[in-house]
């Protein structure tokens, strides 16, 4: 078999719902699965009868939810309690350096403008000010970890 054919046989394949194709001839042996849409082919050199085995092409898999956070300690019981929220997609971090001390942990006092956390994306350090007074109760995420689009960051108790 030549490559014109593995190609042709490629797109054959990729246009219909077979799985899985596999073909022997005296000049080797030719496998070509397709799985979620994506073609592999896997060729080896095996002399053998010419055979045609196909399969039905496998059920797209759902994709797996990320884990879980391990459960922190309760948070505080307070109707009062604002919330920071993440404004971007990124890499959240609770210092400018790892050298530095941190922006804001528990028990830090923040005032609107204080620098509360770095959040990286697209290889930009971008700081995540306060827009609120009061006493960070508790810390949301871990440093250095991926943080959504308004997922909760901080618990601040207001003045």
């Amino acid at each position: 078999m030549d490559l014109k054919q593995i190609h042709e046989l490629i797109k054959i394949i990729n246009k219909s719902n077979i799985g899985e194709i596999s073909i022997e001839d005296k000049d080797g042996k030719v496998t070509i699965k397709q799985k979620e849409e994506q073609l592999v082919t896997v060729a080896a050199a095996a002399p053998a009868p010419q055979v045609f085995h196909t399969a039905p092409a496998p059920a797209p898999q759902p994709a797996a939810a990320a884990p879980a956070a391990p459960a922190a300690p309760a948070a505080p019981k307070a109707d009062n309690l604002i919330t920071i929220k993440s404004p971007m997609i990124g890499t959240f971090y609770r210092r400018p350096s790892p050298d530095k001390p941190m922006l804001a942990d528990v028990g830090t006092e923040i005032a609107p403008g204080k620098v509360v956390c770095i959040i990286e994306a697209m290889k930009l350090f971008n700081e995540i000010e306060s827009e609120i007074s009061g006493t960070i109760v508790k810390v949301l995420v871990d440093d250095a970890s991926p943080v959504e689009y308004d997922q909760p960051l901080f618990l601040v108790e207001p003045k």
